[in-house]
């Protein structure tokens, strides 16, 4: 091994190269099995790939293993596969879903103030961050976990945390500045919301606020946009993306380094806890570099709600060079930002599109308000037979709004080979979403 790198919070790890991470991964695949061989309901739900928890032992044996849905953990309403007792589960967070009963999912005390908070730290401390560090955490709280986890690993780096939560934009606005606050933790669309609110109360974020460093989550956003977000604050400033779900725990499964920023990746920064599958979707055979998979998730060291091949259903590119980037993590890959979710996905006669296609779309043009537009169907299926695409124009947009939506719909079919009607709006018609954006709605 290496001597160990500055950026690395857990260098014992995060410098481990594929076979050794492979290896402690195995261990904990077998640490695991033993654990949920000990509720009968881990056991029935493995006898539906042939096999029992105890296989796991042989790490050959998870592929065997059957997949997580969600259907299944609502099937075991209200606490499903809990493997902790009540009494020393201290927290339950909630799936983010808009549909359906939400799913609960335990937390010991183990699994907030140790795993999660490492979690987190290490991917602050990648960032930059560092002890002392004032941050402003725009992430949700109640039921669901993006707060709390930022919460815990702001405190567990040593950070200074200023924890509003998303919403009260003309108060966050003049803190940023006031408060000279270097971090921020939010979703991209609010973070956008942010920098307008801004300029209209005579705040210029490039100059007035210190902001350096942002992670942005909740969503997937475009490269465009990302590069428009950072153009707009001090010299310097860099988003990082992360990812992550309830289910995996919480907004810990990938992150960026200054390096992957570049090229519009993250890794998988937290495999030692996290083991992560990237699966062709149809075939569930594992996707090679360049490929596109969905990321399938099983928590290793997770007390209370654990989950074995979770099917995420959100759909990644593996980088053309994995598991080799210049900050030193050799063995935990590299993935492209989201692309999309299979069941996101919509066939419209016959073309496959993703909502990401036509935020790259959107955000590539001038004169729009990259936060605010959204997509009409004539039907909540996956086959919509039209759709619309809805943008508004900036109240400094000079131009025929009638030619900025001819201009993007021109864009939409070179990108889709498929002709989309677009609506072009003033400024603050479409919803503003300050956490996850409802970009796919039914319109009759």
């Amino acid at each position: 091994m290496s001597e160990p790198n500055a950026t690395m919070l857990h260098p014992e790890i995060e410098q481990l190269d594929r076979d050794d991470l492979q290896a402690l991964q195995h261990r904990k695949l077998a640490t695991l099995g033993e654990r949920l061989a000990r509720t009968p309901e881990w056991v029935e739900h493995f006898k539906k790939g042939g096999i029992h928890p105890r296989d796991l032992a042989d790490p050959q044996a998870l592929a065997s293993a059957p997949f997580l849905e969600k259907s299944e953990l609502r099937n075991r309403y209200p606490f499903p596969l809990l493997t902790a007792e009540m009494d020393t589960v201290t927290r339950f967070c909630a799936t983010s879903g808009t549909t359906g009963l939400p799913v609960l999912f335990g937390y010991t005390d183990f699994d907030l103030n140790v795993l999660l908070a490492r979690q987190v730290a290490r991917q602050l401390y990648c960032h930059g961050l560092r002890p002392g560090a004032r941050g402003y955490n725009g992430f949700g709280f109640g039921l669901w976990v993006g707060g709390v986890a930022f919460d815990l690993g702001m405190a567990e780096l040593g950070m200074v945390n200023f924890p509003i939560g998303p919403g009260r934009s003309d108060l966050v606005v003049e803190w940023l500045r006031d408060m000279e606050l270097e971090f921020a933790s939010v979703s991209p669309v609010f973070l956008a919301t942010l920098v307008r609110t801004a300029r209209e109360k005579g705040i210029d974020p490039k100059t007035d606020w210190k902001l350096r460093y942002a992670v942005i989550g909740g969503q997937s956003v475009s490269r465009a946009f990302r590069d428009e977000l950072e153009a707009e604050m001090p010299d310097g400033f860099m988003t990082y993306n992360t990812y992550g779900t309830t289910e995996a725990g919480g907004p810990i499964v990938s992150s960026t380094c200054p390096h992957s920023h570049d090229r519009d990746e993250m890794h998988l920064i937290n495999e030692d806890t996290v083991l992560t599958e990237i699966l062709d979707p149809e075939t569930f055979k594992p996707v090679g570099p360049g490929e596109v998979g969905e990321i399938v998730v099983t928590t290793l060291d997770k007390q209370a709600s654990p989950v074995v091949r979770w099917r995420t259903r959100d759909l990644v590119r593996v980088s053309e060079r994995p598991y080799d980037c210049e900050c030193g993590r050799k063995g935990m890959m590299n993935i492209g930002r989201l692309i999309g979710r299979s069941d996101d996905m919509l066939k419209v006669r016959g073309v496959i599109v993703y909502p990401s296609q036509i935020e790259d779309v959107v955000a590539a043009a001038q004169g729009t308000v990259n936060e605010a537009w959204q997509i009409y169907v004539d039907s909540l299926d996956q086959a919509p037979k039209h759709i619309t695409v809805a943008v508004e124009y900036e109240r400094t947009y000079n131009g025929a709004p009638d030619e900025l939506a001819a201009n993007i719909g021109r864009s939409l079919t070179s990108r889709l080979g498929l002709k989309v009607p677009v609506e072009c709006h003033p400024e603050g018609t479409l919803p503003r979403y300050e956490a996850k954006a409802q970009r796919v709605q039914v319109r009759s």
